[in-house]
């Protein structure tokens, strides 16, 4: 009797642990990208321009039809390469039959560049939607507006046409990052699913240019080279295939202002057992900017990695390979080294896991104001910029970040940000509302006549975070950006809102 009272206890206790399990929450959502075709105003000489192709992508989060969100723009057709804006969706999606929906929104940004127009950068981008649903995507087209109202001259109405695929994504609350159990404590629950592989890199990259690639004033690049610093986002469908999202900035090598933007395919071989990675890659994108003349924009990127364990779930990669227009108008080959790191999320299948953590991630957008940013040609005034960043949790106090920022106020369109760094974050006291961090950013950046010399900036920031609920917090910083190089060099403040959670990591 005291063995079935001994084994009843047992049960009741692992069952009491494995209720301690944080329940997986689904957060739908969906991506997009969507083209539309802009009507320039006539030039100086009175020639009319040849329309400014944008493509956008997207990712946004559903609450029952209404949306939220972030998009990117880049030209992709005309003389404009290396316009580049981001900002943030609203919208709402309305079903008029099982297949067919109304979709109406509006996408706030700012950015610019390539001589374009644009003002301060501000611009809105209302549209309205007619749209069918297949089984695992949607076909929506319809009018757009499109305003750069902070003093620029890009105005127009036109259709626009777009694709959207859910994307869902599982979550708990980020209350519970760094909380680690063992792979059995997950059976009985939700968690327990395949593993979705995923990786973030942090890059330098080198493009050495060829041929007969010119600058916007004719002048031959033949020989330079271009320094960019970024990252990359991977993401896995089996063992081998997997997408890729790439985003650089220059920050060495030419007048500050290039970046490109990439996104793609590619196979990944391991041997060594699994020590050693082989990646081969096929991007498509858009780039430009700092002088460089890529005609329209849209860049083409194969690409070849070797990857080396180094430590847990870290690796080295160094990568080969070309970046070139597809005309070759503009054309160079690239070599970068990286720091990568992989990790199995939402789920504990498909590998050879012992435990599970759950890993913190946050979400910011913010707005940037620099106090009396200095320019190049034009008189000093504040600077105003829309901000993305990006939070990986390595522990409950110290994070990775990744951050691009666009101009949306104070006739400086065309100046963008790409920066990546580290941060430190205190523990949360005030009845758990608040916390405080500092951080250290540095990356490239140029355009829009900011004084920043080649490109390469510093950006230190100390701020608060305050805790509207789970999932939400205000936050707002003070800090300084200087420019290597540049006569850049302003205090700053910054505020926005930080969406926040935790993820499934397997190990």
């Amino acid at each position: 009797m005291k063995k079935y009272l001994f084994l009843l206890a047992l049960i009741s206790l692992h069952f009491s642990y494995a209720q301690e399990i944080p329940e997986k929450k689904v957060q739908k959502s969906f991506f997009a990208t969507d083209f539309l075709s802009v009507d320039m105003p006539t030039n100086d000489l009175g020639k009319d321009e040849d329309h400014m192709g944008l493509i956008g992508i997207h990712y946004n989060l559903d609450f029952n039809g209404f949306y939220t969100g972030l998009g990117f723009y880049g030209v992709v057709r005309g003389k404009r390469g290396g316009f580049f804006t981001l900002g943030v969706n609203a919208g709402y999606q309305a079903d008029l039959t099982d297949k067919l929906f109304l979709d109406t929104g509006i996408h706030f940004g700012g950015g610019g560049g390539a001589g374009a127009p644009d003002g301060g950068g501000a611009f809105i981008l209302p549209h309205f939607n007619l749209g069918y649903k297949f089984r695992k995507m949607s076909l929506s087209a319809g009018y757009s507006y499109i305003n750069f109202f902070d003093g620029g001259n890009i105005v127009g109405h036109q259709l626009n046409v777009g694709l959207q695929f859910p994307l869902d994504i599982d979550l708990t609350s980020i209350d519970h990052a760094e909380k680690e159990f063992d792979i059995a404590d997950f059976t009985p629950t939700t968690w327990k699913k395949e593993a979705k592989r995923m990786s973030f890199m942090l890059h330098l990259n080198n493009l050495s240019v060829k041929g007969s690639s010119r600058d916007t004033n004719g002048n031959s690049l033949n020989g330079s080279t271009i320094r960019l610093a970024g990252f990359e986002l991977n993401s896995y469908f089996d063992n081998n295939w997997f997408l890729f999202a790439k985003f650089d900035g220059a920050y060495d090598g030419i007048p500050a202002g290039y970046m490109n933007i990439f996104v793609g395919g590619g196979y990944h071989f391991s041997f060594n057992r699994n020590r050693t990675n082989i990646l081969a890659k096929f991007g498509v994108g858009a780039g430009g900017g700092g002088g460089v003349d890529s005609q329209g924009g849209v860049l083409i990127y194969p690409d070849i990695s070797l990857e080396q364990h180094i430590a847990d779930n870290i690796y080295i990669s160094v990568n080969k390979g070309f970046l070139r227009s597809p005309n070759s108008f503009f054309e160079s080959s690239t070599f970068g080294v990286g720091l990568k790191y992989y990790s199995n999320i939402n789920g504990i299948l498909g590998g050879d896991f012992s435990s599970a953590k759950f890993k913190g991630f946050e979400v910011i957008v913010k707005q940037d104001v620099y106090h009396n940013a200095e320019r190049t040609t034009k008189a000093t005034e504040n600077l105003y910029q829309i901000a993305l960043q990006l939070n990986y949790h390595l522990n409950k106090n110290i994070y990775v970040a990744g951050q691009t920022a666009f101009a949306n106020f104070g006739n400086a369109g065309a100046y963008a940000e790409g920066i990546v760094g580290l941060g430190f974050q205190t523990n949360y006291f005030f009845n758990d509302r608040v916390n405080l961090f500092a951080q250290g950013l540095i990356g490239g950046a140029g355009g829009g006549f900011i004084s920043t010399g080649e490109g390469l900036i510093i950006k230190p920031s100390a701020g608060m975070n305050y805790k509207l609920n789970s999932r939400f917090a205000l936050r707002g910083a003070l800090g300084y950006v200087k420019a290597r190089g540049g006569s850049l060099s302003s205090p700053m403040i910054n505020f926005g809102v930080s969406y926040r959670f935790a993820f499934l990591s397997a190990k």
